[in-house]
């Protein structure tokens, strides 16, 4: 079977660690490292909590490195749990994993270009803001040759915003690597707000998750329900999206997903920086740069997500990690 190769840049996150886990219990995908960004939370604890992730999988061959402590321009904004700084010990267990010398920025951009002069491209699933892979792209002027596509989870276009009313967060933390990115030339599918929202996990999805006794699937459970998710207000149904996880689902089945072409872009400054906007009917001269998502198989998707994450750590012993 061929694999395909795949970088997560992350900023972990509840639902960056469900994303973790579904790519490590996908013996399709080949993950070369997890790249971490401020987001979510501060630097340091997005570090840790993505050491923690990969040790409780029992996946330390897995490395992960440090990259962008805060945006390129903007002031910095965290999540909605910043305050609380890494996953506690009682929900993901204390490790001593740690991360490598190399920076994200330089792993990302060194990884794309021996890709590129092997022919064989990597993928970027990016699950946080997007500091890391726009500073990559700036590195050398061959990166984006070695990058098939950004998977990302980001933007927000009919569904409004969560972060602020009119901003998704990832876009939000940081408009201008978004701009970047965007405008890279590099094939993009982007995950929004409005197909995200789409798929609903509830406590019957957090028992599926503990029901083969998988410490990753008891773990995720855990995270999810001591950070509630839910708004039946928003969603007149109870349950909560597991948002980035959709990177690595479409990667698995993209026959989940339904979406089109269309140019997108974002607004830089201003009171509404962070906005994203799409071109759905056509109506401006810009040319497509995204395949832009707008529907989901949301049962599909479900199953998909807990039968891998249940199944996760229960047989593989750790890895040791290649000299």
């Amino acid at each position: 079977m061929s694999r395909r190769r795949i970088i997560i840049d992350t900023d972990p996150g509840v639902d960056d660690a469900a994303a973790i886990f579904l790519a490590l219990a996908s013996p399709e995908l080949d993950l070369a490292g997890i790249s971490v960004v401020a987001g979510n939370v501060g630097l340091a604890a997005s570090v840790k909590n993505a050491c923690k992730l990969v040790a409780l999988a029992g996946r330390r061959d897995v490395p992960v490195y440090a990259g962008a402590a805060g945006p390129l321009i903007r002031d910095q904004v965290f999540g909605k749990y910043a305050h609380i700084g890494s996953f506690a010990d009682t929900l993901v267990p204390e490790t001593d994993h740690g991360p490598q010398a190399v920076s994200s920025v330089r792993f990302i951009a060194e990884e794309a270009l021996k890709a590129a002069s092997k022919g064989r491209r990597i993928t970027i699933c990016a699950i946080g803001p997007l500091t890391n892979i726009a500073l990559a792209l700036r590195l050398a002027p061959n990166v984006a040759q070695g990058i098939e596509r950004i998977v990302m989870m980001g933007g927000a276009f009919a569904s409004l915003g969560h972060r602020t009313p009119w901003s998704e967060f990832n876009v939000h933390a940081d408009p201008h690597a978004a701009e970047i990115v965007w405008n890279s030339g590099v094939p993009l599918v982007l995950m929004p707000l409005d197909v995200t929202f789409q798929a609903l996990f509830t406590e019957e999805d957090f028992r599926g998750f503990e029901a083969k006794g998988s410490p990753c699937g008891s773990a995720l459970a855990a995270l999810l329900r001591t950070y509630d998710r839910s708004d039946i207000k928003r969603f007149g149904r109870p349950g909560g999206a597991i948002h980035d996880a959709m990177t690595i689902a479409w990667l698995l089945q993209p026959d989940l997903f339904s979406g089109k072409e269309m140019a997108i872009g974002v607004t830089l400054c201003g009171p509404t920086a962070g906005q994203t906007w799409a071109d759905f009917y056509g109506k401006s001269d810009r040319r497509p740069n995204a395949l832009v998502m707008s529907g989901v198989d949301e049962r599909g998707y479900r199953e998909l997500v807990v039968e891998r994450i249940a199944g996760l750590a229960l047989t593989s012993g750790e890895r040791e990690i290649d000299a």
